[in-house]
């Protein structure tokens, strides 16, 4: 929930126009709603090397699994640098 300046509930269709008309005022690629900065957010996360766990943590999801069932598509990238660590670790850098 969401509340206006005097801690009154923000109708959600207000709260959407406003995000839509700030964002139109960045320099941001366009978003369909706030929703997409907590993916954003997650995704960023994911790819600067956090915890799944953490990040799970952070969004409020049940389970890890939750998170990455959610952002399996992170996982590629997520990958090669696992086995860069590995090789790291075994063969020197």
């Amino acid at each position: 929930m969401i509340c206006d300046g005097t801690g009154r509930p923000e109708h959600p269709g207000r709260f959407s126009r406003q995000f839509q008309r700030y964002v139109g005022e960045t320099k941001l690629p366009a978003l369909r709603g706030p929703h997409n900065l907590r993916h954003t957010r997650a995704t960023l996360a994911l790819n600067a090397g956090v915890h799944p766990k953490v990040v799970s943590d952070r969004l409020g999801h049940a389970t890890i699994a939750v998170t990455i069932d959610t952002y399996s598509h992170v996982a590629p990238s997520l990958d090669a640098a696992a086995a860069d660590t590995v090789a790291a670790n075994i063969f020197g850098t």
